[in-house]
């Protein structure tokens, strides 16, 4: 069981997520997502579920550990948690979801104490290799509360069954586990060239539940360095 928590997500456009806490009540997160945090508030850095966990999730990406802060003094404690980049911070209960949701490797803020936290390879890696992308999914698992980041504005897509979804791939942030998804081309070279989207796109197939994010950090990160001053001297 997972620890049932409180919480209040904080600010508009730069958005944080304070966890209040009762005694022996903890949430995880990345390392390095802590803003702040009360007195009685215990860190404990570990892989989040043995060194194989912690290998699997270092070659994708992230970072080895996962800590848990532990509220082991009285009263009332409070943790909060960062957005990395403008966006929103949304709160997911797993529960509401069949135990589960997929998400984006850098999608993932924190949890309650008791939630599961795996590295979900996708089973069309050749496809998400030559995406762009990329499409290394986080699984998170329990029957507690989930918070997941993205960049600008998040819109969830309930699809039924067989009710499909062509979305940019760095748009996807989460999906429930039912959604059979796939990276598909999308062909023609002038498109390709002159359309600016890329060739592949992402299709997701119902009966679930996807969450999309208007501003993908990847897009962010080549508008800024599409405008930085270019280093004649270098190379």
């Amino acid at each position: 069981m997972a620890d049932v928590i409180d919480y209040q997500i904080i600010g508009s456009e730069m958005q944080l997520v304070e966890i209040e806490l009762d005694p022996g009540e903890g949430v995880r997160a990345e390392a390095g997502a802590m803003m702040y945090m009360s007195d009685g508030i215990n860190m404990q850095t570990n892989t989040g579920g043995g060194l194989f966990s912690g290998f699997k999730r270092m070659l994708t990406g992230e970072s080895f550990f996962i800590t848990s802060f532990v509220h082991e003094g009285s009263g009332k404690g409070h943790v909060a948690f960062a957005a990395p980049y403008p966006g929103k911070v949304i709160a997911l209960n797993l529960a509401e979801f069949g135990g589960s949701i997929l998400c984006q490797k850098d999608g993932f803020l924190c949890a309650a104490a008791g939630i599961d936290i795996d590295i979900a390879f996708t089973k069309r890696i050749g496809a998400g290799l030559f995406g762009g992308e990329g499409f290394i999914l986080q699984r998170l698992s329990g029957d507690g509360l989930a918070f997941v980041h993205a960049g600008g504005t998040i819109v969830r897509k309930d699809l039924q069954a067989g009710q499909t979804l062509r979305v940019d791939t760095g748009s996807l942030v989460a999906l429930t586990p039912g959604i059979d998804y796939a990276i598909k081309f999308i062909g023609g070279f002038r498109n390709a060239l002159f359309g600016g989207e890329g060739l592949f796109v992402t299709t997701l197939k119902g009966p679930g539940t996807v969450w999309l994010q208007s501003l993908p950090f990847a897009r962010l990160a080549d508008r800024i360095a599409a405008v930085l001053p270019k280093d004649e001297n270098k190379g």
